[in-house]
């Protein structure tokens, strides 16, 4: 990886715990600084695995040569192995693909619907409201303290350690199917799937606004949106963000807002909320983006009514991660799940249909 290859950025990961990635390498690992260490003028020429034990106390040099086998460590901006001798001035820096646990990640009861699992992957079907990572307000609750208590008696688990977990994430507030890889062959396999866009991914959506077409490809680089940190936008110059690519089908049409099928070839930070706002139809009560106001109906006080109590019904981004698919990186099956739409947005359209045969009857 040469220095082209690798570029500081401020993305937010929401699915993550709010937390900002450090770094994202160009096959679009997003990385987070752990630790980081300084070489002091005088160093001498030492293997950063023993320059790193002497200054990480709990932790044992097998595991850091672990850590740069899996390249989570990293000098003065590249990953290195460790047997990278360490020299005067050399920035050491310890990454991973999550934020960084501030506290002990203790198991926690909380009940998983989990949909398969074997001795290399579990799928999970993961509820809305769930923050995935601890950190940043969320230290308990989270679906790791779940995964925690789910692997509390498999001494080859370790929920700290990099190498295995949450191969991908979606975001707090969106439902549906997660992979989580028990062994760290699965999740460097099956990392390699989604990076090199083979998964199989489908979400369901109601967006605000009626589409001319029934299908259609909507691609814009997406990147934090410079005036809202807390946004992330589609920019039309390709020198900015990361390439994203949606695929989206119209399921059906409710005249102010419509129910959509959205296939990804790019896993991007929000990219279906920010994609279906780029072209004007912003997730149903999407409140990050908009979409939590009266966008598209009429202006009466029933209608209103209507609408609030649809947002009460699902008080969240109407956004289900409903199909995942991919090669199992043991047997090389290719395997396929599916989950329901979950009761909130089930409830959601069961309002829409009545609101809209309502309409029907009375023309």
């Amino acid at each position: 990886m040469n220095d082209e290859e690798l570029r500081l950025v401020e993305e937010s990961e929401e699915s993550a715990s709010g937390a900002i990635p450090t770094f994202v390498t160009e096959d679009g690992r997003e990385l987070y600084e752990h630790f980081r260490f300084t070489a002091e003028k005088g160093q001498q020429m030492v293997r950063v695995d023993k320059f790193l034990v002497v200054r990480m106390e709990k932790t044992s040099r097998n595991r850091i040569q672990q850590a740069a086998d899996a390249g989570c460590i990293w000098v003065n901006g590249r990953p290195v192995k460790s047997s990278y001798k360490v020299k005067p001035d050399d920035k050491v820096v310890i990454v991973m693909d999550r934020p960084r646990y501030e506290c002990e990640i203790i198991a926690e009861d909380i009940p998983l619907d989990i949909v398969y699992e074997d001795d290399a992957l579990l799928v999970v079907n993961k509820p809305a409201g769930l923050v995935v990572h601890p950190g940043h307000g969320n230290y308990s609750g989270t679906l790791v303290n779940a995964l925690a208590w789910h692997f509390r008696d498999n001494p080859e688990y370790d929920v700290s350690d990099p190498r295995l977990g949450l191969v991908h994430r979606i975001d707090k507030d969106t439902s549906g199917l997660l992979v989580v890889a028990k062994t760290p062959e699965a999740k460097t396999l099956l990392g390699k799937q989604f990076f090199d866009k083979t998964t199989r991914r489908e979400y369901n959506a109601l967006v605000w606004g009626d589409f001319k077409e029934d299908s259609g490809t909507i691609i814009g680089n997406i990147a934090r949106n410079p005036r809202n940190k807390l946004q992330m936008m589609v920019f039309d110059d390709p020198e900015i963000g990361k390439p994203a690519v949606t695929h989206y089908e119209v399921m059906k049409r409710y005249g102010y807002v419509t129910l959509v099928k959205c296939v990804l070839e790019t896993g991007r930070t929000h990219q279906i909320r920010v994609h279906m706002l780029s072209q004007g139809h912003p997730l149903f009560n999407d409140e990050r983006y908009g979409g939590e106001k009266i966008l598209r109906g009429t202006t009466s006080g029933a209608y209103r009514h209507f609408i609030n109590n649809c947002f009460e019904t699902c008080p969240r981004q109407a956004l289900h991660a409903r199909t995942l698919g991919f090669r199992h990186p043991v047997t090389g099956e290719e395997m396929d799940f599916e989950t329901p739409l979950p009761q909130d947005m089930q409830d959601l359209l069961m309002k829409w249909d009545t609101f809209t045969e309502s309409k029907e009857t009375s023309k």
